[in-house]
């Protein structure tokens, strides 16, 4: 049997601190983010010529996931978590080796704090997940028309997001900080994908959920149909150092 050791060529900086919220793939929510390269290759010349391209593929490690182990089958949100599915007929996050991939847009090369970075958006990963490779998005092999897109053909239906005062008020003291770029589009455009387990959306739902975005927990709820901010706190979870 064949094995190789992998080891990680970056990590992935995001506003994501918990899995819960993380839009399901990628290029849903235009957020930036940064791949930044380990220290090894802390170098220019592994990237020389990558902003050449507008996109990336970006090859990653479903790190917090790799305890829970895999099975042969999965129950896809997008089929309400009623239905079974092979596991390699989804994009599950339980998978035998724990290897993912997503496509991102590119903004350009720079440095943060003595780090080479890729500035990033449209990523739907976890801060800190370690990137294992970095590959150019070519178009001309990649963009295959008239695909099919089997149970994930359409893009999702996105449900509408309000503030309630008291998040408004929050929310306007909090833009003023440049800690939090376009905060605001950031909350209404995770909420607005419902990241709800499936079958929470079929009923009279009251629970009030949170999501934390950058150092911060968002509090919501869904009322008649529409998700309302209710609250923005600090956050209590313990964070990874940018």
């Amino acid at each position: 049997m064949f094995t190789s050791q992998i080891n990680a060529v970056a990590v992935c900086r995001t506003p994501y601190k918990q899995k819960f919220g993380i839009p399901r793939q990628p290029g849903l929510v235009d957020v930036k983010g940064y791949v930044e390269l380990v220290p090894e290759l802390n170098n220019l010349d592994a990237i020389r010529g990558i902003e050449q391209y507008s996109h990336l593929w970006l090859l990653f490690c479903f790190h917090e996931n790799l305890a829970q182990g895999w099975k042969t089958t999965v129950r896809p949100p997008r089929l309400g978590g009623n239905e079974k599915l092979g596991v390699f007929a989804t994009r599950s996050t339980f998978r035998p080796n724990g290897i993912g991939q997503s496509v991102v847009k590119l903004h350009g090369v720079v440095q943060r704090k003595g780090k080479v970075c890729l500035e990033i958006s449209g990523m739907d990963l976890l801060d800190g997940t370690p990137i294992i490779d970095i590959k150019p998005y070519i178009p001309f092999s990649d963009a295959i028309l008239n695909a099919k897109g089997g149970i994930a053909h359409d893009a999702p239906e996105l449900i509408n997001v309000s503030f309630a005062q008291t998040a408004q008020i929050q929310l306007a003291s909090l833009t003023q900080n440049d800690k939090y770029p376009q905060l605001q589009s950031l909350i209404s455009a995770v909420l607005a994908q419902d990241p709800r387990p499936a079958y929470k959306k079929a009923k009279l739902d009251p629970k009030i959920y949170q999501v934390a975005l950058y150092d911060l927990d968002i509090f919501w709820q869904v009322i008649d149909q529409e998700i309302v901010v209710i609250e923005l706190k600090p956050t209590t979870l313990t964070l990874l150092d940018d």
